[in-house]
């Protein structure tokens, strides 16, 4: 079932660069990278899709409900975590909490209490006291407490610690074994890696490739090392050979072409080591952005 379905989604701006014909759906229970640097539409898209501000034409469905004229309806089963978290400051984390489950119509206390425990949140300090780390736990907390059938989370490690990045995930993969769909948003591509199934690649608000983190990388791309005898310039004209960097006897390639036309091509050269890997998804996304 697409708990989202995009078509042709855009929305633009006089000076900014918004997002243009964005067409793409998220199934039940997925978690749904998506990528792209600073400024590259992906807050548009999730605030758009939030019904925050309007498309200016292309529609989408949530949960198969309108995003404009069923907003309110969507948003009774979203948690949304936005990449900056700004609170009333005279609040203590607890009023708050219970304050913003009131929309929700769904307080569960026992729940407030065992996310904040996971996450060492201390839920009797004022919010002008917490750090930025420690606000974006109130944050997460927040998105989470009314069980949410689709979490949208836009950086949401951005001020974590390490550890408490780990402790994240945990309840991410925790909520997906109950059926939530999650879209992470975020330009830290490892994570994607890491937790994603799937990939949206965005670029100056287009959308670019949707691709399983799997086929993305493993899609024919392969990082090749080799080590020749000697440091000589070596003509090495190949097809496929998507970039070519050399460091004294070594030759690095991101190469797409034929296998066996390769090996066929080293057979000839004086070479004393070889390495063939898939590439990270970081080289992946660079590759699609520098096209």
């Amino acid at each position: 079932m697409k708990i989202v379905d995009i078509k042709n989604l855009t929305k633009t701006y006089k000076k900014n660069r918004g997002i243009i014909n964005l067409t793409f759906s998220i199934e039940e229970g997925e978690i749904f990278g998506f990528i792209g640097p600073n400024g590259a539409g992906k807050s548009t898209t999730i605030r758009t899709l939030l019904n925050f501000i309007y498309p200016t034409s292309g529609s989408a469905t949530i949960f198969g409900k309108d995003i404009v004229k069923h907003s309110k309806e969507i948003r009774q089963n979203v948690g949304y975590l936005p990449s900056e978290v700004h609170y009333y400051d005279d609040m203590k984390v607890i009023d708050l909490l219970k304050y913003s489950a009131g929309f929700y119509k769904k307080f569960n206390s026992k729940r407030m209490k065992e996310l904040a425990e996971r996450l060492d949140l201390d839920l009797h300090r004022k919010i002008e006291d917490l750090s930025f780390g420690n606000r974006k736990k109130v944050g997460i907390v927040q998105a989470l407490l009314h069980e949410p059938k689709l979490l949208i989370l836009d950086e949401p490690t951005n001020g974590l610690d390490p550890l408490m990045q780990n402790t994240f995930f945990e309840l991410l993969t925790e909520e997906r074994e109950k059926g939530t769909t999650i879209i992470f948003s975020s330009h830290i591509l490892s994570e994607v890696q890491k937790m994603c199934d799937r990939v949206a690649i965005i670029k100056e608000g287009e959308l670019i490739k949707v691709e399983t983190i799997e086929n993305l990388t493993k899609n024919n791309l392969k990082n090749i090392t080799i080590t020749f005898e000697q440091s000589e310039p070596i003509d090495f004209d190949l097809e496929g050979v998507v970039k070519k960097e050399v460091n004294g006897n070594e030759m690095t390639l991101l190469y797409r072409g034929d296998m066996k036309a390769l090996l066929n091509k080293l057979n000839t050269l004086p070479v004393q080591d070889l390495i063939i890997e898939e590439p990270t998804l970081e080289e992946v996304f660079m590759h699609y952005y520098e096209k």
